[in-house]
């Protein structure tokens, strides 16, 4: 079992900083599959890390399940609506298509499923993870160390066949800078697709492609919706009145973590989401949202399976862990209401011991 080190010092955060930037700055990207693999690795290391210093064992299989979640709304036609654009599957690599892009696009077209949940129950699920892991082991993870004219094994190396191991510190820092590493991994991937010449005639002069690439879709939303009204009663989460039309909200912030986790989804009233906006929620709503976690965690696990969303409950209380610890470091405060804030302290932590 590996042993637990103490957390890197400011001048080794800086240090990984620095190194980061100068892999986007430095790297070749002739694919877009270096910012979905650094996406992936800040994922895991929030669900499975640890805010220590210790090293991450990661496999190459549990980083192929993932990228297929990530590129999986990636492979429909995309439409800008445009009258001088046609509709079309953006290319993503500098040659032919993307290999993981072509891999879950012929398996969606062969299995006619919406979402990465309902296909892990297909026999042919499991061909399609071992392509993806295969192209994910034998590119980015083999190449997106190496910039600035060499390799630096910073982030993680091989230990044994089907395995990573993030290096002392790496898991933590991801953790800490989480937002930043996602949103530069984004940004140049959305930058990648748009200076790709073959996707010119798809995208016309678009200005969603952030949210076609990375946002929940309408529909999947739509069906969590309508379980969580008979769920909760159509009640608000935040101030428990009763709700006619409502939103959708991320309890955990999506701009903090901008994964749909359906253990994270509450209703609220526009007014209360807007209020609420990115900002953590107070203790009050914490403790009544980490009890709905335990006793309505199957019933919510039902209704995230229909809509297409990731169902796992200590997945989502480990993202709920590290948001608040990430808050109390930086000294951040909670919502309580309209216009009313509350420091975050050391009883939101001790709330998930």
């Amino acid at each position: 079992m590996p042993s637990v080190l103490p957390p890197p010092s400011p001048e080794a955060q800086l240090l990984f900083l620095t190194k980061l930037q100068r892999l986007f700055a430095e790297g070749d990207f002739t694919a877009t599959y270096k910012f979905a693999l650094l996406i992936t690795l800040a994922d895991l290391s929030v669900e499975l890390g640890a805010d220590d210093g210790s090293e991450l064992v990661l496999t190459n299989r549990q980083i192929g399940e993932h990228f297929i979640g990530l590129y999986w709304q990636h492979c429909l036609p995309y439409s800008s609506g445009h009258a001088t654009s046609a509709p079309g599957v953006l290319v993503q690599n500098n040659g032919a298509q993307a290999a993981v892009v072509s891999a879950v696009s012929t398996f969606r077209a062969n299995t006619a499923v919406a979402s990465p949940q309902a296909a892990a129950r297909l026999p042919g699920f499991r061909e399609l993870v071992s392509a993806v892991t295969n192209t994910v082991s034998a590119q980015p993870l083999n190449y997106l160390q190496n910039f600035g004219g060499g390799t630096d094994e910073f982030l993680y190396e091989r230990t044994g066949a089907g395995k990573i191991r993030l290096k002392p510190s790496v898991a933590y820092c991801l953790r800490r800078f989480y937002p930043l590493v996602q949103q530069l991994a984004r940004s140049h991937w959305i930058d990648h697709i748009k200076q790709n010449s073959r996707n010119l005639n798809i995208l016309g002069a678009t200005d969603d492609l952030e949210d076609f690439l990375f946002s929940s879709s309408r529909q999947s939303l739509q069906v969590m919706a309508a379980g969580l009204r008979k769920l909760d009663e159509a009640r608000c989460f935040y101030c428990g009145n009763m709700v006619t039309t409502a939103d959708v909200d991320h309890y955990i912030p999506f701009s903090l973590y901008p994964r749909d986790l359906a253990h994270n989804f509450v209703l609220a009233h526009p007014s209360c989401n807007r209020s609420k906006s990115d900002t953590l929620a107070a203790l009050p709503h914490l403790e009544r949202w980490l009890a709905r976690l335990h006793d309505k965690a199957d019933a919510l696990a039902e209704i995230g399976s229909a809509a297409g969303f990731q169902t796992d409950t200590l997945v989502t209380r480990q993202v709920g862990a590290w948001a608040y610890t990430s808050a109390l470091s930086g000294g951040g405060k909670a919502w309580v209401t309209t216009n009313a804030y509350t420091p975050i302290d050391d009883t939101y932590t001790t709330c998930f011991a």
